[in-house]
């Protein structure tokens, strides 16, 4: 198979067929979520997007979002496609007299990612500038997600007949790939219920907000950052063969317990990486490695943003 050139390989649009959206709407759309989920929804407006989680009781993600506003009365949510159906029926059941509704709007909203500088050019002026901004172009509101390696990156929502940037189709391997090395957790069917927060690096994300009201689990987010009982997070690690999330990484000092789990993970070009979520204690000694103690070595690479490890 012939692989696409390093220049060209991470340029283009793709739809994102493993993503859907969640329509929150009504008055209390966002009063409601704010008592749901770990943002400060106030802080989410239709030219600012944040990044949420949703817990359990015991704090542990059940999904994870982008959220923004499409109007006043309406939140949209971006998140795993594989896990919307359920993550809409758990929510609906606590919005009891709260004049909000919840449904699946990916068939009318279907999203794409654009990536590289043609995209930018494409969208101009109206492309927003800093992470997480949002702007509308035409019937779509676009948000900017984190540059990865100097690739600008694009999520584009739009109702199905608007037209979209023309752009060359990129690779679902390839949006992956730029996905996992932003350092961007996305909870997954596979991976729901296994971490807090924090674990997967959403707070250090601005993704949890210590300041705002209650929400199912927050007493176990706010032990493990204030009490010091955090002792994994998630990091960036190069593999030589291909991961899956939930697969369990060992390390090499104690093969016989996991020492970790597979949070995302991507492959392009005969590359492979992968989010790890792993115990900090054992990060600078010996070696982790992919499904057993004589598994694929992880190597640790640099992720985009600082992490906050005094808890280790």
């Amino acid at each position: 198979m012939t692989s696409l050139s390093p220049s060209t390989a991470l340029e283009g649009a793709v739809r994102l067929t493993d993503w859907g959206v969640i329509r929150v709407h009504g008055p209390d759309a966002a009063s409601f979520l704010q008592s749901q989920l770990t943002q400060d929804m106030q802080a989410v407006t239709d030219s600012q997007a944040r990044l949420a989680g949703y817990c359990s009781a015991k704090g542990r993600l059940l999904a994870s979002f982008v959220a923004w506003r499409a109007d006043a009365d309406t939140v949209l949510l971006a998140c795993s496609a594989d896990l919307l159906a359920a993550t809409v029926k758990r929510l609906s059941m606590f919005v009891l007299r709260a004049k909000a509704r919840l449904t699946d709007a990916s068939s009318e909203l279907p999203l794409r990612g654009l990536a590289g500088e043609p995209a930018r050019h494409a969208l101009g002026e109206q492309a927003p500038a800093a992470p997480w901004e949002v702007s509308r172009v035409g019937t779509a509101q676009v948000i900017r997600l984190p540059d990865v390696d100097g690739v600008p990156r694009y999520l584009w929502c739009a109702p199905e007949a608007a037209l979209s940037p023309e752009l060359a189709p990129l690779t679902q391997s390839a949006w992956d790939w730029l996905d996992v090395r932003s350092g961007v957790p996305r909870i997954t069917a596979a991976t729901v219920e296994q971490f807090v927060p924090q674990m997967v690096n959403l707070e250090a994300l601005d993704g949890v907000n210590f300041r705002k009201g209650c929400y199912p689990g927050q007493e176990v987010v706010a032990r493990s950052q204030y009490r010091g009982t955090l002792k994994r997070r998630t990091f960036l690690f190069g593999i030589d063969a291909p991961a899956t999330p939930a697969q369990e990484v060992f390390h090499s000092g104690d093969p016989s317990q996991p020492a970790g789990m597979v949070v995302n993970a991507a492959s392009l070009d005969g590359r492979h990486a992968a989010l790890v979520e792993a115990k900090l204690s054992l990060l600078d000694s010996g070696s982790l490695h992919l499904g057993a103690a004589g598994g694929a070595t992880l190597r640790r690479e640099e992720l985009p943003y600082a992490l906050p490890l005094e808890a280790a």
